[in-house]
């Protein structure tokens, strides 16, 4: 039998995921990519993989996978109860995985999404350059959809052990609420000073319309001077206003290009965190200096090579 995972149970949503898929927007084609970087990338320097690696982003507790050959695998973002073999295991660290063990994930308690990596990533292919996943596209492992019951996850055998886990202070806490900071961008001369501050002194809920193209807020409602513009391309976690004047973020799989009026980008180390939240939790917005946020972001990726 080949090296791999059985996939007795594949939770709701699981899906394969690298760090996105890059020049193709002019297609039509989306990023993708992991919505947590922090914690994919965190789960890859764990196992000292690569970080074009993939892994498994699991937004829902329920997946059971059962090893045909031995590996090392890492867990990382939201708190969960992460077993093997039964026996409970802290996350935010590597394990020794042989043959015949059984891991499965039965309840997600804080956070929204866990990662799960191997060492040196599944051997599958990629398509345009990446191993992601992208639904509405169909494209990346699997013919672009979600992982099911009886699929088979492949990865190279290791014959090596290794003992590794990330130190308590860098672990993340996820909270109810969330303050995301911004950059004023886009359209922000058609907003009033007045649609300025109720945006910065509000506070926002997350509603069920949250999913790897865009989280929608409840909230404070923001207009804009515009009906509406010309389409245009979208950055990651720009902040669309659409004529509710509800916010919408746009997240990794969001569409390559839209029209309406765009308030702020959120910073993208801050999207990895929205990420972890749940619909009915709470963010506000905070205004930072686009030299400030380009500072956080060189921080940020320097961090992943110490």
């Amino acid at each position: 039998m080949s090296s791999g995972f059985e996939v007795i149970n594949a939770g709701a949503f699981t899906l394969i995921e690298d760090k996105g898929r890059f020049s193709f927007m002019n297609i039509g084609v989306t990023n993708s990519g992991f919505l947590d970087e922090f914690a994919a990338l965190k789960a890859h320097k764990i196992l000292n993989n690569s970080y074009d690696c993939n892994l498994l982003e699991i937004t829902f507790a329920g997946i059971k996978l059962k090893a045909t050959a031995n590996t090392i695998v890492s867990i990382t973002g939201a708190k969960c109860e992460f077993k093997i073999n039964s026996i409970e295991k802290s996350t935010w660290q590597s394990y020794n995985i042989k043959k015949d063990d059984i891991l499965e994930i039965t309840k997600i308690l804080k956070g929204q999404r866990v990662y799960l990596a191997v060492k040196d990533g599944f051997t599958i292919t990629k398509e345009l350059g990446s191993y992601s996943t992208t639904l509405k596209e169909q494209l990346g492992a699997f013919e672009g959809r979600v992982l099911k019951n009886g699929d088979f996850l492949p990865f190279s055998e290791q014959k090596n052990f290794l003992k590794k886990r990330l130190k308590k202070e860098y672990i993340p806490e996820y909270k109810d609420e969330l303050v995301l900071r911004v950059v004023l961008s886009y359209q922000q001369n058609s907003f009033s000073f007045k649609e300025k501050e109720k945006f910065f002194n509000s506070i926002y809920t997350i509603t069920p319309d949250f999913n790897r193209m865009a989280c929608k807020l409840s909230g404070e409602s923001i207009k804009s001077e515009l009906n509406g513009i010309i389409s245009e391309g979208i950055a990651f976690g720009a902040i669309q206003i659409p004529k509710d004047g509800q916010p919408i973020i746009l997240l990794k799989e969001r569409q390559t290009i839209g029209g309406y009026p765009k308030i702020a980008s959120v910073l993208s180390i801050d999207c990895f965190k929205l990420a972890q939240m749940r619909p009915g939790q709470k963010i506000r917005f905070e205004e930072i200096s686009i030299n400030l946020a380009q500072e956080k972001l060189k921080k940020f990726y320097l961090s992943f090579n110490q």
